[in-house]
């Protein structure tokens, strides 16, 4: 009879391992996915870039220093490796690509061009879907880092090298806040 309890509790902690650990695991692959799915949105969005400064490039061509800045800064944040630095490189990449929109703004016959519509309407819709991978992103990362310092699941993460992942987080509220270009003057 002690056998059989001894077997029980001990396939009842192996059954609890395997469940703590398995849900930590699919945390992590979640985790891991999710930022993938930024990187997607991200990547997208660098890659509507040059169409973008080509179109305003035609309508205020001596406004050559914001080219060069918005070129730099999109190589800059596509080279960002982790959350923390993404964020980082991508808060500089935001802050030129404003500054490209006020010079677009300045151009009345740009702001009705067919092309540039179309890519501002483009950039308006990838710019909604990376807040929306970010916000899912940190949540997965909430619910992993939750689980690796809660007990009984810490002790698993710790056995077996389960780490916290970053937030993607920007520093400033104005950071927060996503490119939202407006040319209906």
């Amino acid at each position: 009879m002690e056998l059989i309890i001894i077997v029980a509790i001990i396939a009842l902690i192996v059954i609890i391992v395997a469940t703590i650990y398995n849900r930590l695991v699919k945390l992590r692959n979640t985790a891991r996915s999710s930022w993938s799915d930024i990187d997607v949105q991200l990547k997208k969005r660098f890659d509507l870039v040059p169409s973008l400064v080509e179109t305003v490039k035609g309508y205020a061509a001596h406004e050559k220093s914001v080219f060069e800045k918005v070129t730099e800064a999109r190589s800059q944040a596509m080279k960002a490796g982790s959350p923390r630095e993404a964020a980082e490189k991508d808060n500089m990449f935001s802050q030129t690509l404003k500054s490209l929109f006020a010079v677009a703004e300045a151009y009345p016959e740009l702001k009705a061009n067919e092309n540039f519509v179309k890519l501002q309407a483009q950039f308006q819709d990838l710019e909604n879907g990376i807040e929306s991978a970010r916000r899912y992103y940190n949540a997965v990362v909430r619910d992993l880092n939750i689980a690796v310092e809660s007990f009984p699941s810490n002790i698993i993460a710790s056995m077996f090298g389960f780490k916290q992942e970053e937030f993607f987080q920007l520093d400033s509220v104005e950071e927060r806040k996503p490119i939202k270009p407006d040319f209906s003057s």
